[in-house]
């Protein structure tokens, strides 16, 4: 059974072996964003279990802009209690393990910490070929994002929370 729980930094090994999984060496967050992010904002860095091996990973930063800006890569802050847009840095799932809802549940599991603690939108950039996937749930294209993350073109993608 699929269990989504917030970050511990004894998670890091194998949240850096997803992500470089998923990723490029150029798009993936490096170990010491990983370890960034866990100090920073546990709050809004899920992780997915499946009988206690981490199959999948959602984390990002709580941003006062609409859309992500590549800074956000290498300097976060802990999020606001409330207010802002929830954005996500990451999320990757294990090849072994995609294609079976893990990355839906962790999405949803953002969404609704997110409603809880009152943010206006989820923001986020992705590839073209992932545009569907955001829409399928609920997420609008506002087309290329200025981002030059890992050397490829970007598009933001939001979803009103409120």
């Amino acid at each position: 059974m699929l269990k989504i729980r917030n970050v511990k930094m004894n998670d890091l090994p194998e949240l850096v072996a997803i992500e470089h999984l998923c990723f490029t060496k150029e798009e993936a967050a490096t170990k010491e964003a990983f370890e960034k992010r866990i100090q920073m904002i546990p709050d809004s860095f899920f992780v997915a279990e499946e009988d206690g091996v981490i199959v999948g990973l959602v984390n990002g930063p709580v941003i006062e802009t609409a859309f992500i800006t590549d800074d956000l890569f290498s300097d976060i802050k802990a999020n606001p209690a409330s207010d802002g847009h929830q954005s996500v840095l990451g999320l990757a799932v294990s090849p072994n393990f995609q294609k079976r809802g893990v990355a839906s549940a962790l999405l949803a599991h953002l969404e609704k910490k997110a409603r809880e603690n009152k943010r206006e939108t989820i923001t986020l950039t992705c590839k073209e070929n992932l545009i569907g996937f955001y829409e399928n749930y609920g997420y609008l294209n506002h087309g290329a994002s200025s981002s030059e993350h890992g050397g490829v073109i970007w598009y933001n993608m939001s979803k009103k929370l409120q």
